[in-house]
């Protein structure tokens, strides 16, 4: 169990830019899917935007669309073009392209950051504490069922870099208890996040809250529409995702994910959540929409 699997989906070799400004290739982490992950392909991006604004200015928000998957184990080109830089704030597009097909594209905008109001949401009081709660692997523990496979039961267990925690339990095998649209993660690395070259610690833990955005967001629709990932013939995928940096902060201790069903139909459905530290800070809002198509 180890962060080398986050710090490999963000560590970029520069390429040949051609015609765009810059240009880096990353190449998608392991997974017992068909695709890679979609985490992996916004932590890309965002690091690659980073990688492009040297002012001192600060991500503050990401919007993207993923147009095909992406193969696992394969490279992706990384395009970026920057669309703007102003005093106060830089616009970056973009592009990723694998097999000379574009599959992922986003626009990411920066910040220098000014005096003003402050306000953040509530944290969720009275969750159960993450030392209470069963890791995915004690969970899994002798557990079988639906699609599960030994592969998906070890990378569930120990295969995404975080220990993640489920209030209520998880939807890896059934829909335990009632259908409620909503649920909390508590997420933390399995071991101190490494450096990652081009980024400062900051730019990287940015670039782990956006990885750690795609694995747990749909679950709440999941969860109430009483679709377990393992339930056969179940088909998940990406398709757009946005993303609000708030506030800067180390992920390195225990970060709660708070998720809720937004909507769901025509084989759509909308999730959204919120990342607080463990003492109530509130540091990014997510958005994502992706395909649920059942059996």
């Amino acid at each position: 169990m180890t962060s080398a699997i986050f710090t490999s989906a963000i560590t970029l070799e520069k390429a040949d830019p051609e015609h765009f400004d810059l240009a880096f290739t990353a190449v998608t982490q392991p997974c017992p899917w068909p695709k890679a992950y979609g985490g992996d392909l916004v932590a890309a991006a965002a690091a690659a935007a980073m990688r492009s604004v040297t002012d001192g200015k600060t991500l503050h928000s990401m919007h993207s669309y993923f147009l095909r998957p992406a193969d696992i184990g394969a490279q992706v080109r990384y395009e970026v073009e920057l669309l703007r830089d102003g005093r106060g704030y830089s616009t970056r597009q973009v592009r990723g392209y694998q097999n000379g097909k574009p599959l992922y594209v986003c626009l990411a905008n920066f910040a220098a950051g000014e005096p003003g109001g402050t306000f953040q949401a509530a944290f969720t009081e009275g969750l159960p504490a993450p030392e209470t709660l069963p890791s995915s692997a004690d969970y899994l523990a002798g557990r079988s069922g639906g699609t599960m496979t030994e592969e998906s039961k070890a990378y569930w267990s120990a295969g995404r870099s975080f220990d993640m925690r489920h209030v209520p339990g998880p939807v890896y095998l059934s829909v335990e208890g009632e259908r409620v649209p909503h649920q909390a993660v508590w997420l933390k690395p399995f071991d101190a996040l490494r450096p990652v070259e081009g980024l400062t610690d900051a730019q990287r833990d940015l670039a782990a809250l956006a990885y750690m955005c795609d694995y747990t967001i749909l679950e709440p629709i999941l969860r109430v529409l009483d679709l377990p990932w393992a339930r056969p013939g179940l088909v998940t995928a990406s398709l757009d995702h946005a993303m609000w940096f708030h506030r800067e902060a180390p992920v390195g201790d225990w970060l709660l994910y708070v998720q809720e069903a937004v909507a769901a139909d025509a084989g759509r459905g909308l999730g959204s959540g919120r990342f607080f530290t463990r003492d109530g800070r509130h540091l990014a809002t997510v958005a994502q929409e992706g395909m649920i198509r059942p059996a």
